[in-house]
């Protein structure tokens, strides 16, 4: 089995069935898969190999769905880029993931030809767009007539993709995946989510980040949902889209959740179809939860607590049974998974107490990319240690509290930042914030929280932290507060706090278009 035989499996299965509807253009399975079929031939045509590296720097589209089955049915292997980077950034990884071809939209033509210049691995270059500069091609002009399945023989062992972190406290390292562990994160995430061929799925989530990928698409695909497809998180589109095509599952972050809350006239709109509702790649503060269950109507929310490397499928999920009683944790171990929370010595902590979330699955990567010495650091006897501080309860259920370099330590105490974050929260005019550690030279570190008020709010310092200091030890408040008009984020939804520190500590100002 691999993942490009799900799609050609269900054009002859449900070939009628509509499989995406992105803008005005529908496909069902069998147009779809032909559609693939068209482009998989055309990489062939011009050169690509089994195991050959192929990177798509794309927006959510029809296109992007088509692009990454074609490149997988070519016995390829993806690398999705994100859409923000900098040329410098994508430089780097086009490099360092021996990328031969890059597929892009037509908007980062000028940025992929800066971002090549010096490099001679990358062979084929091709736009989406209707216009080429220099030596790039057309996509059109690679298609194929033929709209049979390539004669590829692709086996579960094969490479599949190549994904690159977050990249919130540093450069990006790129984590390998094969078939077998992409399709088992799609086995276990429609097993614990409960999804079916009968759901109708919401893409709004970029496409190129692992949860959006791995955990609906994919899965997606393979079980013949019809997908609806957003290139950009748009929060009042998303509510239209709800209403009109009936979306049974839908998934953001806690930021897109926070959003949603803000369309003015989100009561408008009938959400009732939505059954189920998933959340994670970030922290979701509980009393942002609370809200989202009462605009959504249900109770029925699912946490995901993994990360890149995990699959992510592979980590722990919080059920919507375990909300009731143990909301604001991560959950319990995911199936076929088996996590623990360990201390610098390797041996398990006692509850109440904090150490480093460590993983093991089949579903973890198999390491990272051309990084023996990372990989090594990373996966230990078979376990991902994943760089997440967490506690875990009498009952098995982990809470994640701080990446271990975000931790702050003030007057030798250990602060977390996610347990300030929820406290600001729940303050009535915030719309966003988050906390970072400041050097200072009394206490060694300071604990600084960037705020962002809502709409035609003001808000008033000295009352937002004897707030906080109705919620939390002296020592965790707050010394300062920074006001922004946006949280840095990556488009995962992750606070990149070591940017906010570089731009604190060089008095810049933080910013938030990155």
């Amino acid at each position: 089995m691999d993942i490009g035989l799900s799609l050609s499996r269900n054009a002859r299965r449900i070939p009628e069935k509509t499989a995406i509807i992105y803008e005005d253009r529908r496909y069902t399975y069998r147009e779809l898969n032909q559609e693939v079929n068209k482009l998989s031939h055309g990489l062939i045509h011009h050169g690509v190999k089994k195991g050959d590296k192929v990177a798509l720097m794309m927006k959510n589209s029809d296109t992007f769905i088509i692009v990454y089955y074609a490149i997988l049915k070519a016995g390829a292997i993806t690398v999705p880029v994100n859409f923000r980077l900098t040329a410098t950034e994508v430089s780097y990884i086009l490099d360092d993931s021996d990328a031969s071809v890059v597929l892009f939209d037509e908007e980062y033509a000028s940025l992929i030809d800066q971002a090549t210049t010096k490099n001679h691995k990358i062979n084929l270059k091709i736009t989406t767009g209707a216009t080429a500069i220099n030596d790039q091609v057309l996509y059109k002009d690679v298609l194929q007539d033929t709209t049979d399945d390539p004669e590829i023989s692709v086996d579960e062992a094969d490479d599949a993709e190549i994904l690159y972190t977050s990249g919130t406290t540093g450069y990006p390292k790129g984590a390998l995946f094969d078939h077998h562990r992409v399709l088992h994160v799609a086995f276990n995430t429609s097993l614990i989510l409960r999804i079916n061929p009968d759901d109708i799925l919401l893409h709004a989530a970029p496409l190129f980040h692992s949860a959006q990928l791995n955990l609906f698409l994919v899965p997606g695909i393979y079980l013949g949902c019809t997908q609806v497809v957003h290139q950009n998180f748009e929060p009042q589109k998303v509510l239209q889209a709800i209403d009109q095509y009936k979306i049974s599952f839908f998934f953001g972050v806690p930021t897109m959740y926070n959003f949603l809350l803000q369309v003015p006239d989100k009561e408008q709109y009938d959400l009732s179809s939505v059954t189920r509702c998933g959340y994670g790649a970030a922290p979701m503060p509980v009393a942002l939860l609370e809200q989202i269950m009462k605009l959504f109507s249900t109770d029925q929310f699912y946490n995901m607590c993994g990360q890149t490397e995990g699959g992510p499928g592979g980590g722990a999920f919080l059920l919507p049974a375990d909300h009731k009683e143990k909301i604001g944790t991560g959950g319990k171990a995911s199936l076929n998974t088996e996590i623990r929370v360990v201390d610098d010595h390797g041996e398990d902590i006692l509850p109440g107490e904090v150490g480093e979330f460590i993983i093991q699955s089949e579903m973890v990567m198999k390491g990272y990319y051309n990084k023996p010495e990372e990989t090594a650091k990373a996966i230990r006897n078979g376990w991902l240690y994943t760089g997440d501080l967490a506690t875990i309860d009498e009952d098995g259920f982990v809470t994640l509290v701080d990446r271990m370099k975000d931790m702050i330590v003030s007057g030798g105490e250990n602060i977390y930042s996610t347990e300030v974050e929820q406290a600001l929260y729940r303050h009535p005019q915030l719309l966003d914030s988050t906390v970072v550690g400041l050097p200072d030279p009394v206490w060694g570190e300071k604990v600084v929280a960037i705020v962002v008020a809502k709409k035609n709010e003001k808000l008033d310092y000295a009352e937002l932290k004897a707030f906080c200091k109705d919620h939390l030890a002296d020592y965790k408040v707050p010394v300062e507060f920074i006001e922004e008009q946006e949280i840095p984020r990556n488009a995962s939804g992750k606070v990149l706090k070591y940017r906010i520190r570089e731009a604190l500590v060089s008095n810049r100002p933080v910013n938030p278009h990155v």
